[in-house]
């Protein structure tokens, strides 16, 4: 499968996975064909990108992810449900969040070893509730990687699938802005952070940790965060835990105001980051977990040649299995051949290529096989 926005989805294109919507309802189920009125009806839904079947893909084995999809709509919907009742200022179900970290946490302990290689594909308006799981699986996987055991993962956990409640305090409208926010609505964005912490320390249910896990999470290292400056070690380690999934996950997730960075954009631009908003060693901690190029990317190699990516090195995630389809014309190979980058030293990947390249890389393997078919 590959991502693509919105903008190159084309009517005959075959949906790669199902989208669904944050109650669990599918949209469009993977396998349907796209004609232009459910092109449209992603459009009308806020869907920024989906992932679609495409030729250059047939014989690549989607990844596994690190929690099934089941269990993945099953807590977005369990986040939806808690925001929907304190913004209705009702009882909160605590002993429903408890069950989803149970859940989030056995799952990722089954699945350690898989790499991190997609995002889930969210609409804008529902975008906090699938950041929240999502922040949450990453966060659990960094903890597995710095040692914490089992009790404090549960807090981390916790803290890190509630870790923007401060948000049902803050205009929905604000939230979802599309252009530049004002110095005055930027200021009562970041107010979530604290009342994130008055929400949750209210709830005995809740550890105080966790709760830190809301309040701390905007904090930097270098001291230049908000809501309180705090600095290296004041931060207590959850929070620089989380602050790193979340930055991450907003990076590669679709926004109103743009399109989504890709993995390896996202990790390039975090790792400038080290030192300054993020603490180095659980940045690379995370990182270690996550495939900077994902199964289906397809890449520029140093050799000149055009491949996708079609396996990840659990050692050495940025060193993939490819498999090279254009030769150094441009043109396609009549036999395809796979390189593992930590076998070879003479080839390394030179860049990710963008949907408008790929987009024609396919136009001109389509005109082949119409050529070789006689049409």
């Amino acid at each position: 499968m590959r991502r693509v926005s919105l903008e190159y989805l084309e009517p005959g294109m075959k949906i790669g996975r199902t989208i669904y919507s944050s109650d669990g309802r599918p949209l469009l189920v993977a396998g349907m064909v796209l004609n232009s009125n459910y092109i449209q009806r992603l459009i009308d839904y806020g869907v920024g990108s989906v992932y679609i079947k495409d030729d250059m893909f047939d014989e690549i084995e989607e990844p596994p992810d690190l929690i099934s999809e089941q269990t993945r709509l099953e807590s977005v919907r369990t986040v939806k449900e808690l925001f929907n009742s304190l913004e209705n200022k009702k009882r909160i179900n605590i002993q429903g969040v408890k069950k989803t970290v149970s859940n989030l946490i056995d799952e990722v302990l089954s699945n350690r070893e898989i790499l991190v290689n997609f995002t889930d594909i969210r609409n804008y308006d529902d975008y906090t509730f699938s950041h929240s799981v999502q922040v949450c699986v990453l966060s659990i996987i960094t903890g597995i990687s710095l040692g914490l055991d089992h009790i404090r993962l549960k807090d981390l956990a916790t803290g890190a699938l509630i870790h923007d409640i401060g948000k049902t305090r803050v205009d929905k409208e604000l939230l979802n802005k599309p252009g530049d926010l004002t110095p005055e609505e930027f200021v009562e964005i970041k107010r979530h952070a604290e009342h994130g912490f008055e929400i949750l320390r209210a709830n005995q249910e809740i550890s105080l940790l966790s709760a830190h896990i809301a309040y701390q999470h905007h904090e930097r290292w270098d001291g230049n965060g908000y809501p309180r400056r705090l600095r290296e070690q004041e931060i207590h380690i959850y929070s620089r835990i989380v602050a790193i999934a979340d930055v991450f996950d907003a990076l590669v997730a679709d926004r109103p105001y743009r399109k989504a960075y890709s993995t390896s954009q996202a990790v390039s631009l975090m790792r400038r980051m080290a030192g300054s908003q993020f603490e180095p060693v659980i940045l690379e901690s995370f990182l270690a977990n996550v495939a900077e190029f994902p199964i289906g990317t397809v890449v520029a190699l140093s050799s000149g040649e055009i491949a996708v990516v079609v396996d990840s090195n659990r050692e050495k995630p940025i060193l993939p299995v490819v498999r090279v389809i254009f030769n150094k014309r441009l043109k396609p190979l009549s036999v395809v051949k796979e390189i593992d980058l930590t076998k070879d030293a003479s080839v390394h990947v030179s860049r990710v290529l963008g949907e408008e390249e790929v987009a024609q890389l396919l136009k001109g393997i389509h005109s082949v096989k119409q050529v070789a078919n006689g049409n």
